[in-house]
């Protein structure tokens, strides 16, 4: 899976952050459980999302068979699940704001598992 932290070299200045419902007292344990090297901002009540139209996902997008496919094989080699701590069927997303803070690029997944193509994002941050 390609990621965005591989990369920032390509993004130039641009800041990268993380807004998370994660409450404040809970960030690092945040950034160390999933390895978060950018800008880790909390958003408790969802202001942001609200504000930049991200929805929540159905159950059966969010944990329908390929997740239940993928929960299993990881089962079958041993993995411990954890229970979740936060709402699992809130929708994140993908903006890029300009340098004017305008809104340049949106990208509003339909489930946990749509993301952009990280050429996508780094194309839109290098014309922003």
């Amino acid at each position: 899976m390609v990621a965005v932290r591989d990369h920032l070299a390509e993004m130039g200045d641009a800041e990268v952050a993380v807004v998370t419902f994660t409450p404040r007292a809970q960030l690092s344990l945040y950034r160390e459980r999933l390895g978060v090297p950018f800008a880790l901002l909390s958003d408790p009540d969802r202001a942001a999302y609200h504000a930049y139209g991200l929805g929540r996902g159905s159950v059966w997008r969010v944990y329908g068979p390929r997740v239940a496919l993928r929960y299993t094989q990881l089962l079958l080699r041993g993995r411990r699940l954890q229970r979740p701590t936060e709402d699992t069927l809130q929708l994140g997303g993908d903006f890029v704001v300009g340098r004017d803070g305008r809104l340049v690029y949106a990208y509003r997944p339909a489930g946990p598992d749509d993301r952009p193509d990280v050429s996508d994002l780094v194309r839109e941050v290098r014309s922003a």
